[in-house]
C-alpha cells in the first residue's frame, strides 16, 4: 500500500475539526486525522507493506522548465523561495507527522527533485505483487493496471468510502484505461496543475480521440495527415498545440525510475522507537488516534 502522504494530510486537515489541539493549544487535526486514516486503511485492507510517499519537491524544476505554468497558481503571492501555499496551521503539523511516522516505523520515502507521485510510480514499477495506491489525486489513475493488480483507492468521503479504481471503472467513467489516462490528461489539460491542454479538447473529446487513434502519437499523426477524418477545427487546434504536446506527456506522466534511498516497507507491528513515540504523544496530545493505530498495527 502506497500513501500519497500530502494528499491525505491535506484531506485530514480540512476534514477534521481544528478544535483538536495539543496540550499547549496548537492544532493537531492533520496529525490525528492522518493517524486515523492509516488505522482505517490497515484495518480494512490488511497490507503486508506500507509506504508513506512524500514530496521532496512539490514543483520540480524539470517540470517547470517544460511547462512554465506548472502549478504556478499554487505558489502563494507572498511566498518566498517558491514555497507552496500551505494553510498557516497545517505547515507546523507536517514535521510532527514525519516524526510520528518515523517513530512508528512506517516507511517514509521521498527523492530530491521529485514529487510523491514519482515515488509512487517508481515503487509501483518495481512491485512484484498487487499494489494499492491511496490518493485523492486523479493523476495517479494512470498507474492503474488490471493485469498487474494495481488499483487506486480514491477517497469519495473519508477513508471509510473509497472508490476502488481499476481499468473497468476508468473505462466506464472516462472512456479510457489506466495506460491511456496520461494521454487523455495531457490533451484535456488540468487547470489545478497549470496545464493548459489543447484548445477545444475536453475530457470526452480526448477519450474519443484516443479510442479512435490509439494514443497521443496516433492523434498527432492524424492531425498531420490531410486525409484523416479529423475535423478542420480539431486538426488546427492539435497542430497549433504542437509545442505544448511535445512536452506535456513528460510533465503529466509520473516518473518510474526515481533513485530512492534504502528503506524497510514492512508493516510494523510495534513502534520502532517507543520512547520517542511516547514523548511525541504526550507533547502533542495524540490520544486515541495514536492508540487506535497502535492497536490496529499490533492486530495486523
Amino acid at each position: 500500500m502506497l500513501l500519497d502522504s500530502a494528499s491525505l494530510y491535506f484531506r485530514a486537515y480540512f476534514g477534521v475539526p481544528d478544535t483538536l489541539r495539543s496540550p499547549q493549544g496548537e492544532p493537531v487535526n492533520a496529525v490525528r486525522g492522518l493517524l486515523d486514516f492509516i488505522a482505517r486503511l490497515v484495518h480494512d485492507h490488511r497490507p503486508d507493506e506500507l509506504v508513506a510517499c512524500t514530496d521532496a519537491d512539490w514543483r520540480p524544476q524539470w517540470r517547470v522548465d517544460l511547462v512554465p505554468s506548472y502549478k504556478t497558481h499554487r505558489v502563494a503571492e507572498a511566498a518566498v523561495d517558491g514555497e507552496e501555499e500551505v494553510p498557516d496551521t497545517l505547515a507546523p503539523q507536517v514535521p510532527v507527522i514525519e516524526q510520528v511516522l518515523d517513530a512508528l516505523g512506517i516507511a517514509r520515502v521521498g527523492s530530491p527533485g521529485y514529487e510523491a507521485d514519482d515515488v509512487i510510480g517508481t515503487l509501483t514499477a518495481r512491485a512484484k505483487g498487487p499494489v494499492q495506491i491511496v490518493t485523492g489525486d486523479r493523476d495517479l489513475f494512470q498507474l492503474v493496471d488490471d493485469a498487474r493488480q494495481i488499483t487506486v483507492l480514491y477517497p469519495v468521503k473519508g477513508m471509510g468510502n473509497l472508490q476502488t479504481t481499476d481499468d473497468a471503472l476508468l473505462l466506464g467513467k472516462y472512456g479510457v484505461r489506466g495506460a491511456q489516462y496520461a494521454d487523455m490528461a495531457a490533451l484535456r489539460g488540468d487547470p489545478s496543475d497549470g496545464l493548459p491542454g489543447v484548445k477545444g479538447i475536453g475530457e470526452k473529446t480526448a477519450a474519443q480521440l484516443i479510442n479512435e487513434y490509439g494514443d497521443l502519437a496516433g492523434i498527432r499523426a492524424a492531425a498531420a495527415d490531410p486525409l484523416s477524418k479529423l475535423t478542420p477545427a480539431r486538426r488546427k487546434n492539435i497542430l497549433e498545440g504542437a509545442a505544448y504536446l511535445d512536452v506535456a506527456p513528460t510533465v503529466v506522466r509520473v516518473a518510474t525510475d526515481v533513485p530512492l534511498p534504502a528503506f524497510d516497507p514492512a508493516l510494523p507491528t510495534e513502534p520502532l522507537d517507543p520512547m520517542t513515540l511516547e514523548a511525541l504523544a504526550t507533547r502533542w496530545g495524540l490520544g486515541t488516534s495514536l492508540t487506535r493505530l497502535l492497536d490496529t498495527l499490533a492486530a495486523a
